[in-house]
């Protein structure tokens, strides 16, 4: 395939977008302010490349429509901790979950039960706005770190969204690198379990640590005192993704039955409509708090039309792969360029596809395709949990209500798994390596 940009454009367009973004979140300005001169760059090139203005405006459009399922969903999650707030759902769910969970092992069960609602649901996004918010403000109350509770729990939540067979995420590996879904788990397995085990042990030692600075006292919760109607916002959203329904009509669903609850125990208009507006204190939420992070992904999905319909990247990905090495050296290799990818898409689903069809063929032949949905399985569908500017991590951040990089360093699960791989990749290649010098022997 021949380039239709110089190497220098395209690692310009890089390092443009990169710097552009880090400095947005260094200086604490909106990121879409820091991703628009990467979009004027790769929007000069389009007209460079014979396309009219027209065209590239229209291949940006088509961008958006792409990621208005993500727009409606984050524009929906500003409505959803309000309202539960005023229903009273999230006091009762608080005061359910300081009963129920031990001090002694919060981290560690707040891990396991994201896990495994997260296996369940199939998606990020839906664990954490089902049981994000009750377990953050069980640590609230227990004196506890929230860095380190939201890191437990988008650790327990990224578990099923690259592993469940109900993921999109997992669905769509699949399909790009043409391995049965089966077979996928199968080839992850040896990563994934090793990978929950070392989070087990992680959170288990925090645990320990912090047993002495919780507070300890157990509530004697009156179940008697509980209200059924509070419930129902919480049922209605797990319930609706359990089905598979849209995860919109599962949000706006829940929503609204927060909104009529709170009508009912004497919310007045005014009030509903400045939490909706301005969020609630101390927990988050409010539109006037997302309206920039909705700018920002529709740049970024007019942004990713024309990188996908320019072909940017994938010329020079091409040619990476025309030599192999090792096993060690293209995992390395897969590594850097779908992290790369991640970097400048800011999605999920373009570095699942760009880095799949592209090392498809190279894996195949040398390693087969079982090999690259491991790799890609522990790197690609993690990477977008770690890049601050990525829609997913903004998501999961809006969501627990803590800065990316105050809880990566406890979500686990999203950085162990790439070392893993590549510690993974090192064995196999030595193991082969010594067969295939007993074999010529």
């Amino acid at each position: 395939m021949t380039a239709k940009f110089s190497i220098t454009q395209v690692l310009f367009l890089l390092f443009i977008t990169i710097l552009g973004v880090t400095m947005s979140v260094i200086y604490h300005q909106p990121l879409v302010i820091g991703f628009l001169p990467g979009f004027l760059f790769l929007f000069f090139l389009s007209l460079k490349n014979n396309f009219s203005v027209r065209e590239s405006l229209k291949i940006c459009l088509l961008g958006v429509q792409k990621t208005r399922i993500v727009i409606i969903i984050l524009f929906l999650v500003s409505f959803l901790l309000p309202s539960w707030y005023l229903s009273g759902t999230i006091e009762q769910m608080v005061n359910i979950a300081l009963d129920f969970i031990h001090p002694h092992h919060f981290f560690i069960l707040s891990f396991m039960i994201s896990m495994i609602f997260s296996m369940l649901l199939g998606t990020t996004v839906g664990t954490l706005s089902a049981i994000g918010v009750p377990l953050l403000g069980t640590a609230v109350v227990l004196h506890l770190p929230i860095p380190v509770a939201a890191g437990a729990l988008v650790s327990g939540a990224f578990v099923g969204d690259r592993t469940s067979p109900f993921s999109s995420a997992h669905q769509l590996l699949s399909h790009t690198v043409e391995v049965p879904v089966k077979r996928q788990g199968k080839a992850m397995f040896l990563t994934t379990i090793t990978a929950i085990l070392f989070c087990l042990c992680f959170y288990g030692v925090i645990d320990a640590h912090f047993i002495s600075k919780a507070s300890l006292t157990n509530s004697q919760l009156d179940w008697s005192e509980l209200s059924p109607a509070k419930f129902i916002p919480p049922i209605i959203l797990i319930v609706l993704v359990l089905f598979r329904m849209s995860i919109i009509y599962a949000f706006l669903s829940s929503i609204l039955s927060a909104v009529v609850i709170s009508f009912v125990n004497g919310t007045s208009g005014a009030e509903l409509a400045g939490a909706l507006w301005h969020g609630i204190d101390g927990l988050g939420g409010g539109f006037i708090h997302m309206y920039q992070l909705l700018l920002f992904l529709a740049l970024a999905g007019a942004y990713n039309g024309l990188l996908e319909e320019l072909n940017v990247i994938q010329p020079y990905l091409d040619k990476w792969l025309e030599s192999s090495q090792s096993l060690l050296v293209d995992t390395l290799k897969t590594l850097l360029t779908t992290l790369i990818i991640t970097l400048i898409a800011a999605n999920q689903t373009l570095p699942i596809i760009l880095t799949g069809r592209s090392f498809l063929p190279h894996w195949s032949h040398y390693y087969g395709k079982e090999e690259l949905a491991r790799v890609m399985g522990d790197s690609t569908m993690l990477f977008p949990g770690v890049v601050p500017w990525s829609v997913l991590a903004i998501m999961c951040s809006t969501i627990v209500g803590i800065p990316m990089f105050e809880y990566l360093p406890y979500a686990l699960f999203l950085w162990v798994l790439p070392i893993i791989t590549i510690l993974v990749s090192f064995y196999r290649g030595v193991r082969n390596s010594k067969r295939n010098r007993m074999a010529t022997a």
